[in-house]
């Protein structure tokens, strides 16, 4: 499914008018391997050429609404429960799938795209619900990384609102609240197992964020 409509560019942030590439050019970026093609692309963004920055996100997002899939609800497993020792306690870690979606939503609120990365968030945060996991743990770190992508997803998305390219507000304010929901519910289950809370920044971004 292509990235929400109620988060594209409006039409004022359309993507730019592009020429040709060149052929060599395009010989180098078809056959270049993926840390050559990041740092080419990072030298030129930070080359400082006026309007280079702005031009690049908005392709970017461009690129993002027409081929990008968003993961349905539940239809990935991001934890399992594990235990090595038969005598511990099963406890959960992530999986490739939890990475895999984690870069998918980065790249949605690393180009303005904020509000597009939060529905995947929230199916991450449900799939925690039942399970428990020490608070030294894989679960526990990939929880705190959770956190802090959030907590970036959140300023993305108010940045897009200053940027005036939300179209969609009842989108917006529907998926903020599923958000919020979600990281309440899995507050309520962590304590009625003595468990340290996760996302708590992200709960107080959510917290303190009026829309």
């Amino acid at each position: 499914m292509p990235a929400p409509e109620a988060f594209s560019t409006s039409s004022a942030n359309s993507r730019p008018v592009l020429g040709h590439v060149n052929l060599m050019v395009d010989t180098f970026i078809a056959n270049a391997s993926a840390d050559d093609l990041r740092a080419v692309v990072r030298g030129l963004l930070a080359s400082g050429t006026p309007g280079l920055a702005a031009s690049f996100t908005s392709a970017a997002r461009h690129r993002l609404h027409h081929t990008a899939s968003k993961p349905g609800a539940n239809s990935r497993r991001f934890f399992v429960v594990s235990a090595q020792d038969p005598e511990a306690t099963p406890t959960a870690v992530s999986t490739p799938q939890l990475h895999a979606s984690l870069a998918q939503a980065r790249s949605y609120y690393g180009v303005g795209m904020g509000f597009a990365s939060l529905p995947i968030f929230t199916d991450i945060v449900l799939s925690t619900l039942k399970l428990q996991w020490e608070d030294d743990s894989e679960m526990a770190d990939a929880l705190s990384i959770v956190d802090s992508d959030i907590t970036q997803a959140i300023q993305s998305a108010k940045e897009e609102i200053d940027a005036g390219r939300v179209m969609d507000w009842t989108t917006a304010h529907s998926v903020v609240d599923d958000l919020r929901r979600a990281i309440h519910d899995c507050h309520r289950e962590v304590k009625s197992w003595g468990g340290d809370l996760p996302l708590v920044r992200a709960a107080s971004s959510l917290q303190y964020w009026k829309l």
